[in-house]
């Protein structure tokens, strides 16, 4: 079983940029050894349910340290057997539209 969790998580008390918070996010997600994707609008994180889950409460964890207000968006995508979504997905839509599409 694996899930595939996009989050997005972003303090409200720091102002307009935000890069410093999201750079911390990143290394403890990087730390975590899951196959991962980083985004324009977040991140996406491949693995079993309760390992996803743990990196994403670690990253609030880091980040409440020193935020009042935190903001978290999370999108899943779970199914039973398969692994390597992540690369999977997008192989199979650049396979239908005939091309290798930007990334």
């Amino acid at each position: 079983m694996s899930a595939l969790v996009e989050f997005s998580m972003t303090p409200l008390d720091k102002g307009e940029s935000v890069g410093e918070h999201v750079a911390r996010s990143l290394k403890i997600i990087d730390d975590s050894g899951l196959p991962y994707r980083l985004n324009a609008m977040g991140t996406v994180v491949e693995g079993e349910w309760p390992e996803v889950f743990a990196v994403v409460q670690q990253c609030y964890e880091r980040m409440r340290e020193d935020c009042r207000r935190i903001t978290c968006s999370i999108k899943v995508d779970w199914r039973v057997g398969g692994t390597g979504r992540l690369e999977s997905k997008i192989a199979r839509i650049e396979e239908i539209v005939g091309k290798e599409l930007k990334k």
